[in-house]
């Protein structure tokens, strides 16, 4: 593959975004923190990400064995579904990850299991292939508070439960920048309007939890970040108002969750078409031009994700 094949987005002090090759252009970000020639990747995307990661060494004059550390936000399958072919691809890589995930990661049947419950089988045969597992000894648990070096770049892990429990944050000490995996919620490019972006909750299946979420969004936010670095998709800028955003909707899904009519498919419907209008309705008073056909297209997924992720909390309340 190219390196012109995929979008590239360099943001200086070594960070870099390009895409994953996870199902569309532009929706999945794998990030490349590269510190006096050692590399770390933030999340993978799925097996098909290995090409597009090898073509991100290339251009930058590295080669596989200048890896450290394979960084898993979490655990769900659009950040570390390549995790096993990446590993087998860096040599000298170790795998970060939440404690809770670690043991999915060496053998990851019942992580699959329950992706296939969401998606079906056919859809993980077909986007995320064979998950491979990772060796015991590669992988580093990710503790609240823990830190790794790159080249003596320090990076500071937090547990930030809300969008799963199994989920981190990465405070990069060099920049400030944050890495949220799925935390800080959803900005497609798509959407940036006079280089405004967009933001939008993810309150994907099993594990959301809105209150935890609004504390951990809180807990990005007070160091300050002048930048956040987000697997779908890339940096954003001008945080706090951002999070004001992000805990205005938030308040808004669950209030639509609790207002749903009806039980099974018919609550389910329901959902959907309140969180549809509200999404609607927003990128409206964003001014965002895009005709209605082509945002259903960008958010058809997320729509239903976040409907589900909201009943299983709705049931289990």
């Amino acid at each position: 593959m190219g390196t012109e094949m995929f979008d590239w987005r360099d943001y200086d002090n070594g960070i870099i975004a390009f895409d994953a090759g996870y199902v569309r252009p532009i929706l999945a970000a794998i990030h490349m923190i590269v510190e006096s020639g050692r590399v770390a990747f933030v999340d993978t995307g799925s097996n098909d990400s290995v090409p597009n990661a090898l073509a991100a060494l290339e251009r930058l004059g590295l080669d596989a064995g200048a890896v450290d550390y394979v960084i898993l936000t979490h655990i769900h399958l659009d950040h570390a579904g390549g995790a096993g072919s990446m590993m087998a691809a860096f040599p000298n890589a170790k795998l970060v990850v939440h404690p809770r995930g670690v043991r999915h990661m060496s053998e990851p049947s019942q992580l699959v299991a329950g992706v296939t419950a969401v998606y079906g089988e056919d859809y993980v045969r077909r986007v995320y292939g064979k998950i491979i597992p990772v060796l015991a000894d590669r992988i580093i648990e990710a503790r609240d508070g823990s830190t790794l070096s790159l080249a003596g770049r320090e990076f500071l892990c937090l547990d930030t439960p809300g969008h799963a429990r199994h989920h981190i944050c990465i405070v990069d000490r060099k920049t400030g920048g944050v890495f949220s995996g799925d935390l800080f919620g959803l900005s497609y490019r798509e959407h940036d309007v006079d280089g405004r972006p967009f933001i939008f909750p993810t309150t994907t299946p099993t594990q959301f939890e809105p209150d935890a979420m609004h504390t951990s969004i809180d807990r990005l936010l007070s160091f300050k970040p002048g930048a956040i670095y987000l697997t779908h998709y890339g940096q954003v800028v001008n945080v706090e108002q951002l999070g004001k955003d992000l805990h205005r909707r938030l308040d808004a899904l669950v209030d639509f969750a609790k207002r749903a009519t009806g039980t099974g498919e018919q609550r389910h419907r329901s959902l959907k078409r309140l969180l549809t209008g509200y999404l609607f309705d927003e990128l409206q008073a964003h001014g965002c031009p895009l005709p209605s056909g082509r945002v259903l297209e960008l958010w058809e997924t997320d729509i239903e994700l976040n409907a589900q992720g909201l009943e299983v909390w709705l049931d289990r309340r």
